[in-house]
């Protein structure tokens, strides 16, 4: 896919699609710009705030650990389309949030929370998010209690964050959310370079009816 770039009184320029050279350039990327995650088609004025890079579990390294304003946690995989094991994200991204719900308690990972905030903001976890969300002392206390509730409750969103997405991936994606507790959500980041500029263009992918489905926690 192309588009199309003008300024006025010039010609039109047609600017191609570029490639990301490394997933780690990608994941950067949403790190500093949560906004790119279009969770706003899911509910209106939605946006996410990555609370740690690489979050360290059991399982491996969670590429990203998110937060929204209603205390939902969020795990988030990025893959580039040409690596082999691409068809292995959902299980990758399912495997990180089980190890996250059986291995941590909410005290545990709040402190994790405050380490990874004070080191890049010099601010506790709850300073930050007040000042992300502009929210006041009570609603955060409310973001904490709903954080906690999800983590003992297994109830975690998942985001695949790819720059291609393919049929298979969207089918399967469906399928999980039409048929499980679960809410996954694939995100196709198109790139693009122009003079100095970059712009990234998402396709939000998983947004179905779903049934409801109980769960059970872990205590």
């Amino acid at each position: 896919m192309s588009i199309i770039i003008t300024h006025p009184g010039v010609s039109a320029q047609k600017i191609d699609k570029s490639d990301f050279k490394k997933e780690g350039y990608l994941q950067e990327y949403i790190h500093k710009n949560p906004e790119s995650i279009p969770v706003y088609e899911i509910e209106e004025d939605k946006i996410l705030f990555v609370v740690a890079r690489e979050f360290r579990t059991d399982s491996g390294s969670i590429d990203a650990l998110a937060i929204d304003k209603d205390g939902d946690l969020y795990v988030i995989e990025t893959k580039l389309f040409r690596n082999s094991d691409k068809r292995t994200v959902v299980a990758q991204a399912l495997d990180y949030g089980a190890s996250l719900w059986r291995h941590y308690d909410f005290a545990t990972l709040k402190s994790r929370f405050d380490d990874e905030i004070n080191k890049k903001f010099s601010l506790s976890f709850e300073d930050k998010i007040s000042e992300f969300f502009n929210i006041e002392e009570e609603e955060i206390m409310i973001i904490l209690e709903k954080m906690k509730y999800n983590l003992q409750n297994g109830i975690i969103k998942y985001v695949i964050l790819m720059d291609k997405i393919d049929e298979r991936l969207k089918d399967l994606i469906i399928y999980i959310n039409q048929n499980s507790q679960f809410d996954i959500y694939a995100v196709q980041m198109e790139y693009y370079k122009f003079e100095k500029y970059e712009i990234m263009i998402p396709k939000l992918f998983g947004v179905e009816v779903k049934k409801n489905t109980g769960s059970q926690s872990k205590d």
